[in-house]
């Protein structure tokens, strides 16, 4: 259909569902399997024309359907990546949010949720891995076909999950039901059971995406075939017999070859013309790609690589615009001028770095980091250089002393500068392993200084002396004791249940040996200094010991419930020794 443009579908969902591996299906590749850790990293797109879905969808296919085909946008799915898939979300007609029905709704799973309701995008839901049901005998192709050649508890079985689904897409706003139950898709989202392991369900999903765009979408896909193109720089690289290109999305108008065309850079806003524009062949995702077939001029929407010079700096991420006047190149360069500043973070406060390859990548690492409430002092786009490690080792938290990398190179001088200095750099090329070890490290560095501190303080500590087992009765008296709660340190200072101060604990034996610390439970010999047995104590009194008022103050608001539960007893019972002559203190 020449009046219509190809729809852009988002596929959206929670990490490990399968969306990647729906898409393999259709186009009969392996793209999931060459992506790292099995999980989109980036944006991808790849074109299904309509003559393709015809053949999938051939069982199953109505002869009334006018759409040149669809651009399907595979989104990553780990929450870390809001922000790419918002830009996924943006840029879609319609979306397909995979869910695995056996797993139901997940943390990204809302995440999606939420895009599409704030982008206003209709969607359908693919409850995906139905092979895995309990007596689902899955086939390729039509989920309707092959639906009557199950047994009645396999049904049973589906039915069960799809209205797990049902009951629980209600909560978050949606009404849902199995598609070919629906009566009105203006108001009830539509649920298709599918298998990206088998193929089953997959004309079916398409075919109901075709129709809804078809029957709601048509007067935005009109096309303005003569206005100025725009789109959505994917990645930069280098290709192999044309140099530096890039991929990208044009998602309005139409590119030609010999257009001007702005980009922002990562020095001020690249202008350059377009030297070629390759096109993947049907159903090939352009991020794996080799071969391209070169065209004139391409029409939105498309996945498309572009040829032109002075592309090593563009910043993926970012959006690109045909330029007709002058007036066109001001507009652009104070849009993305606006877009970088409200993403690049550049403090002189204390916080760590993070470098990225793509605005997306960087936009989803700084939402992630600013969720865990972590302060950042510089986030950017680029490799990481002997400049990014010398600014965060002058932080004073050295849990502030780290560098985020993911998929950019690191020079040999950061490393360097990185064992000098002490700053730990975490890289990869999957945003949130990179995350996970970050937020480990930092609960590992906080637990050490946590464990420092408590080590530092005097605890509580409950003894009963041992009348029994006088040893001498001053200068120091020596006499048994046994730990009732908590702990007794040598030099511990001891008192009485009435506050009154006893002396200090010079020094303890255990079986002939000295000890320097006692423990609950234990028995043993103390030395006491200043005090005679007999006079200020007659031996078999419950002693507790005396904790300064500023480390009490630390225990009782922080670390009292990481004590065993008599310990506990015994610093309550001190506390109220204490407020008694003072109600105010360790407060």
């Amino acid at each position: 259909m020449k009046d219509v443009r190809t729809p852009i579908v988002a596929v959206l969902g929670h990490v490990d569902h399968g969306k990647t591996t729906i898409l393999d299906r259709i186009r009969n590749s392996r793209v999931a399997a060459k992506e790292a850790g099995g999980i989109t990293q980036h944006i991808g797109a790849t074109e299904i024309p309509i003559k393709l879905i015809e053949e999938i969808c051939k069982e199953i296919w109505r002869p009334n359907i006018n759409l040149p085909g669809l651009l399907f946008i595979d989104t990553p799915g780990h929450k870390a990546f809001t922000n790419l898939r918002k830009r996924g979300g943006a840029l879609a007609d319609i979306a397909i949010l995979v869910v695995d029905i056996n797993e139901g709704i997940m943390p990204q799973t809302e995440e999606a949720l939420s895009i599409l309701r704030t982008f206003k995008t209709p969607f359908v839901i693919a409850a995906n891995k139905i092979d895995k049901i309990p007596g689902w005998q899955s086939r390729e192709g039509s989920f309707l076909k092959n639906l009557p050649l199950q047994d009645d508890f396999a049904k049973i079985n589906l039915d069960t999950k799809i209205y797990e689904l049902v009951a629980n897409m209600h909560k978050f706003g949606f009404n849902c039901e199995r598609f070919d139950r629906i009566k009105d898709f203006t108001k009830t989202v539509a649920i298709i059971p599918v298998s990206a392991l088998t193929g089953e369900g997959i004309p079916e999903l398409l075919m109901v995406l075709l129709g809804l765009a078809q029957r709601y979408l048509v007067g935005s896909l009109k096309l303005q075939v003569e206005g100025k193109a725009r789109g959505t720089i994917l990645e930069i690289k280098e290709e192999r017999g044309v140099g530096v290109a890039c991929d990208a999305i044009i998602y309005d108008g139409t590119l030609k070859v010999g257009d001007k065309i702005a980009i922002n850079g990562k020095d001020g806003v690249i202008v350059t013309n377009v030297k070629a524009i390759l096109k993947p062949p049907p159903a090939r995702e352009m991020r794996v790609e080799s071969k391209f077939k070169r065209v004139e001029k391409v029409t939105a929407a498309a996945g498309i690589k572009i040829v032109a010079s002075n592309l090593e700096k563009a910043i993926a991420g970012s959006e690109f615009e045909a330029l007709e006047t002058e007036e066109d190149l001001e507009r652009f360069k104070e849009r993305v001028k606006k877009e970088y500043e409200e993403i690049a973070i550049k403090t002189e406060g204390e916080g760590i770095v993070i470098k990225t390859d793509t605005i997306g990548s960087l936009e989803a690492i700084i939402n992630e980091i600013k969720s865990l409430q972590i302060p950042i002092k510089k986030a950017e786009v680029g490799e990481v250089d002997k400049r990014d490690v010398v600014e965060v080792s002058t932080n004073k938290d050295e849990i502030n002393k780290a560098i985020l990398a993911f998929n950019v190179k690191i020079l040999d001088e950061a490393i360097d500068e990185a064992k000098k200095y002490e700053v730990k750099i975490f890289e990869g090329d999957i945003i949130y392993t990179i995350i996970d070890q970050f937020r480990k490290w930092r609960e590992e560095l906080k637990l050490a200084r946590e464990r420092q501190k408590i080590e530092a303080l005097i605890k509580p500590g409950k003894i009963k002396l041992l009348k029994e087992f006088v040893f001498r009765r001053s200068k120091p008296a020596i006499i048994g004791a046994k730990i009732l709660a908590g702990e007794l340190r040598r030099g511990s200072v001891l008192i009485k249940p009435d506050g009154s101060k006893i002396g200090e604990v010079r020094s303890m034996q255990k079986e002939g040996k000295n000890v320097a610390i006692a423990k609950i439970g234990e028995e043993l010999a103390i030395a006491i200094e200043d005090v005679t047995i007999g006079r200020q104590l007659e031996g078999d009194e419950v002693l507790y010991v005396d904790v300064p008022e500023k480390h009490a103050k630390v225990i009782e608001r922080g670390l009292l419930d990481s004590f065993d539960e008599e310990t506990r007893k015994a610093f309550l019972e001190f506390i109220e020794i204490k407020r008694r002559e003072n109600p105010f203190w360790a407060k």
